[in-house]
């Protein structure tokens, strides 16, 4: 039986074995933990002194690209994970949540760092804004990496996915990572993160991991260091509550179970496509990784006159599910993750039964399929039934973590008002789903029901055929929830970075502001040469390199030659009357002309290192050009981002976003926006 190590200061730790570990399938030894302590001050030492000047070495751009990287190392070695993955009960399905989920997370961010985030390792947080009458005093925000650890504690359900779903956002922070997997799948995680030692991607002490307790390590955490939980919500509490994250402010960040809820809408009857995706919701998020998901539906919300078709129509989904040895190809549910948690269930569902009644569990033919099976740690599916949820407080205070789930009804004649309030009785979700085929509906239902969730899922026959589901958390958008819930945010694209950065804000001169942000601010000190700035290569330019540009003026024979090629006639550029009697006072100009035209002046037309503008930010038409106006831009490098990536001819090129300043007669500004180009760098000589 292999012994597990932790990874601490570069080295595996571990030679005696400690507390066994069991196969859920079969009950078999697996694995076991560790006797060696960890000495937690040498792992902090090793992250701070190692792990931090090796992430600060590298950039945003370049921190993107690792995590790219990795990704696509463990998806080449995904079948390595998923063998073991079979021992913690779950099917190719569920695995395939856990450890290519995990991968797709560290690819998405990869992309979110790519597309986001600057090349150095600062974001400007802005636009900056004026603090004086004169133009000289300014403001904005800025976030740079905390300068601390990151030390995650996760749950057992995924020990893929919720090592990596963490990892990302806080490596593509600068922040070393310490990891604590939960001991009854750590040796899944284990393996996951020998395959990450050995790609050697990763700078050295940048990720550390931990098998077993954690010590001291949180009595040693100072207050630039970051604490992230995900398991039971009495355990979040009282890590909430540790007197050295209490003294130091440090940011804690919790994903605790919740009881989470489903509703199907009054509008929705028997015979429609959602009232069959509501039953499909439901047992799906029973029967995936056999329940035991922080996101599962624990209560199922139903109209009282339809609460005997869902009762039904469930019992007939769940009587076709295969339970069994994971590894056979019948089997669509394996075993719980491990025989104390097989307990733990049992237990809980004897409280619910208190106030409930069994609709669907191991009376109606539960016999797990496959060898040894006897000695597994399964558990049926179990669906209860609250009749009176407004009366019995247990479906919605105590949740069983596994393939068990609530039928409560609610007095529809009103509307949808009792069912919002039994989904508040959780006192704070994760997740949420509303089924229904009305919009008004769901316009009155959703801003409800965000007050006590951290994300909902409003689903109908149109979305269906693209939905991931009520239980799948999704790197773009927020997981976590409130109360409950924990209070906290993970994932959630580049708000989770956010989480791990610190936020400042900066006063001074806007030439001040722009060499501390490393992005031009309007007002700060330009530079204007003969060199045309698109004709400069990506490494030559320079944050305010600048272009003024002669001046053109207005004539009617452009509005009318624009609008022609546009097909934009619109009163307020072509009826003299109307224009006149409008707040504007006169015809004006197409604002899209202005744009035009604007560009007419900077643009520097022979081919050069400008190989495409791609869009426009910001843009805003400050005021009205009328005929007879003259107007000049000024155009200036904003902002470079270098994506280190190359086009199929193997020519460089980075980004730049160039700051547009178009102004009139009177010095006014009539126009304001961002261009994106790509410029390509030298050719490089061999």
């Amino acid at each position: 039986m292999t012994t597990l190590q932790s990874y601490i200061a570069g080295r595996w730790i571990g030679q005696q074995g400690a507390q066994q570990l069991r196969s859920a399938v079969n009950g078999q030894p697996v694995a076991s933990t560790h006797a060696e302590a960890i000495d937690f001050a040498e792992a902090l030492a090793h992250a701070r002194r190692v792990g931090l000047p090796a992430l600060m070495a590298l950039d945003f751009q370049q921190r993107s690209e690792r995590l790219k990287a990795l990704a696509k190392h463990l998806a080449a070695h995904k079948e390595t994970l998923y063998a073991i993955s079979a021992h913690t009960g779950a099917t190719r399905t569920d695995s395939w949540i856990d450890i290519e989920g995990g991968a797709g997370t560290l690819a998405a961010y990869a992309g979110i760092g790519s597309n986001e985030l600057p090349s150095g390792n600062l974001v400007h947080e802005g636009p900056a804004f004026a603090l004086g009458k004169k133009g000289g005093f300014a403001g904005t925000h800025i976030l740079v990496p905390r300068g601390g650890v990151a030390v995650h504690i996760n749950a057992f359900n995924f020990p893929v996915w919720g090592l990596l779903e963490k990892f990302a956002p806080s490596f593509l922070a600068g922040m070393p990572c310490i990891g604590k997997p939960a001991t009854a799948t750590s040796y899944l995680t284990e393996a996951l993160v020998r395959l990450i030692v050995q790609s050697g991607i990763l700078p050295e002490g940048s990720l550390q991991l931990v098998i077993g307790g954690t010590g001291d390590l949180l009595d040693r955490l100072e207050g630039a260091d970051v604490v992230t939980f995900t398991g039971s919500a009495d355990t979040a509490a009282r890590l909430r509550v540790h007197p050295n994250l209490v003294r130091h402010s440090i940011p804690f960040n919790a994903e605790a179970d919740s009881l989470n809820c489903a509703i199907l809408a009054p509008d929705v009857t028997p015979g429609d496509e959602e009232f069959d995706l509501f039953v499909k919701e439901v047992a799906r998020e029973m029967t995936v990784k056999a329940g035991q998901k922080c996101t599962a539906i624990r209560r199922a919300i139903v109209p009282r006159q339809h609460l005997d078709a869902v009762a039904e129509r469930l019992r007939a989904r769940l009587a076709k599910t295969v339970i069994g040895d994971p590894s056979r190809e019948e089997v669509r549910m394996g075993a719980l993750a491990s025989h104390a948690q097989q307990a733990d269930v049992a237990e809980r569902v004897a409280t619910l039964l208190q106030g409930a009644e069994l609709v669907y569990g191991e009376r109606d033919g539960f016999s797990p399929v496959g060898d040894g099976v006897a000695d597994g740690a399964f558990f049926a599916p179990t669906l209860l039934l609250s009749r009176r949820p407004l009366e019995h407080d247990a479906a919605h205070d105590v949740e069983a973590f596994g393939p068990v789930s609530t039928l409560m009804p609610y007095d529809s004649a009103d509307g949808i008002d009792e069912a919002l309030a039994l989904a508040a009785r959780g006192r704070g979700s994760l997740v949420g789903t509303l089924v229904t085929r009305d919009p008004a509906i769901a316009a009155r239902a959703i801003p409800v029901a965000a007050a006590w969730h951290g994300r909902l899922l409003v689903l109908d026959r149109e979305a269906a055929a693209e939905s991931t589901g009520h239980g799948s958390p999704l790197p773009q958008l927020k997981h976590g929830g409130p109360g409950r819930a924990g209070g906290g945010e993970e994932l959630g694209g580049l708000r989770a970075v956010k989480h791990y950065l610190q936020r400042a804000a900066v006063q001074g001169s806007p030439t001040m502001l722009a060499a501390i942000t490393g992005e031009h601010v309007r007002g700060a000190a330009v530079r204007e040469s003969e060199v045309h700035p698109f004709r400069r290569h990506f490494e030559d330019l320079r944050i305010g390199d600048s272009l003024l540009t002669h001046r053109r003026t207005v004539g009617e024979a452009d509005i009318v030659a624009f609008g022609g090629i546009s097909g934009d006639y619109f009163y307020m550029h072509f009826d003299e009357v109307a224009a006149r009697e409008s707040p504007f006072g006169k015809r004006i100009a197409h604002g899209y002309f202005v744009l035009s035209a604007a560009a007419g002046l900077f643009v520097s037309p022979a081919p050069g290192p400008v190989l495409a503008n791609y869009g426009l930010d910001t843009l805003r038409f400050v005021k009205p050009v009328g005929i007879g106006d003259t107007i000049r831009a000024r155009l200036t490098c904003k902002r470079k981002i270098d994506r280190n990536r190359k086009d199929a001819s193997g020519q460089g090129q980075g980004v730049v976003a160039w700051d547009v300043e178009v102004t009139n007669q009177d010095g006014e500004l009539v126009a304001s926006y961002d261009i994106l180009t790509l410029v390509s760098k030298k050719p490089e000589t061999t």
